[in-house]
């Protein structure tokens, strides 16, 4: 397994903390300040990564509204492609900046290229990474452009059959690049967590030998939690400064508080995976001393037997071990020895 990396950094590996990523989108509905208030927002939120998508109506798809280009269900239904994306993209004249407010700020900043015009302009803004969207992962020629680059790539797998991922993979590394990483997702807008099957995503990490974790557009923080648990490395969410913003990916993003709650149960779960530890943790040690020990319960004299009757296993722990108490049991005492008194080895004759 190959750890991804950026400027000598090592962001995404088998033994780092979940990197999260938060997936701006069109929530800066048209605006260039609230793009970079939303750069801010998702820092304070507790976000890695500000996510940005690089594209154009024409660059995506072409302007026609005969049947094909016309959404008929879901968030989007009675929206035409063409007009959809015109509504969600993010000027390319702004990115540059956007780039250099996240750089201000330390948080890396990543893009989605959707054609090579893009990805081009991408390299001349010296991105460091990229995503590739899950509705793109067929493109192989795009994918192939990318990994040309010989920078890592994060690939969302919505959709996808392992045939099609295995083709993407493939490409990548046919192109000299193994710095990957594959995310489960569900493409759904919103999704449910009934379809996440996250079991997807271990079995995509040991297939490909890849770091994997979750681009999730479900809401809440269960899917995000539950994917750190079962070994995610990576998380991505919509994020959104408001809900009540219109915009196309408004429904399914995070708010700020949200966002951040999130991020603080992940860091929860990290801690409480933890690492393979037996014995008592500090936390414990102090409560050893309550575990149960063989303890003398009557009075006895010196050269009295141990018997049920006066030997008894029962907290707290400062006598021996209960697995003696058949092994003892018949044996005289050397002294005598008063109630409450916790069984030693040297008091045996």
């Amino acid at each position: 397994m190959e750890n991804i990396k950026i400027k000598g950094r090592t962001i995404i590996s088998k033994d780092s903390p979940a990197y999260i990523i938060a997936e701006m989108s069109a929530n800066h509905a048209g605006s260039l300040q609230r793009a970079k208030d939303i750069i801010y927002a998702a820092k304070e939120s507790g976000a890695d990564c500000i996510k940005i998508q690089t594209y154009t109506p024409d660059t995506i798809t072409m302007d026609c509204d005969n049947e094909y280009f016309q959404i008929t269900s879901g968030t989007w239904k009675g929206e035409n492609l063409y007009q959809l994306y015109g509504k969600a993209c993010t000027p390319w004249e702004w990115q540059p900046e956007l780039k250099k407010e996240a750089e201000k700020i330390g948080i890396d900043f990543l893009s989605t290229p959707f054609d090579r015009t893009a990805v081009d302009f991408l390299e001349d803004m010296g991105l460091d990474f990229y995503k590739i969207a899950s509705f793109e992962l067929v493109d192989i020629p795009l994918i192939e452009y990318v990994a040309s680059k010989g920078k890592p790539m994060i690939l969302s797998t919505g959709m996808a059959s392992l045939e099609e991922i295995r083709e993407a993979v493939e490409s990548i590394r046919k192109m000299g690049n193994g710095q990957i990483a594959l995310l489960r997702c569900a493409s759904a807008y919103p999704a449910v967590t009934d379809g996440m099957n996250l079991r997807t995503m271990q079995d995509m990490g040991e297939v490909f030998d890849v770091p994997v974790g979750l681009s999730d557009h479900s809401q809440g923080s269960v899917g995000a939690v539950t994917a750190v648990a079962l070994g995610a490395k990576v998380v991505e969410k919509h994020f959104c400064l408001s809900r009540e913003i219109e915009n196309p990916d408004a429904s399914f993003s995070m708010e700020p508080q949200e966002f951040k709650q999130m991020a603080s149960d992940v860091r929860q779960a990290e801690k409480a995976i933890g690492t393979v530890r037996y014995g008592a943790s500090e936390q414990e040690i102090g409560n050893i001393a309550f575990r149960k020990s063989l303890f003398v319960v009557q009075d006895m004299k010196a050269g009295d037997i141990l018997t049920p009757e006066n030997l008894r296993s029962i907290r707290p722990g400062y006598g021996i071990k209960p697995k003696y108490y058949q092994s003892v049991l018949g044996k005289p005492v050397n002294q005598d020895i008063p109630k409450g008194t916790p069984l030693s080895m040297e008091v045996i004759g």
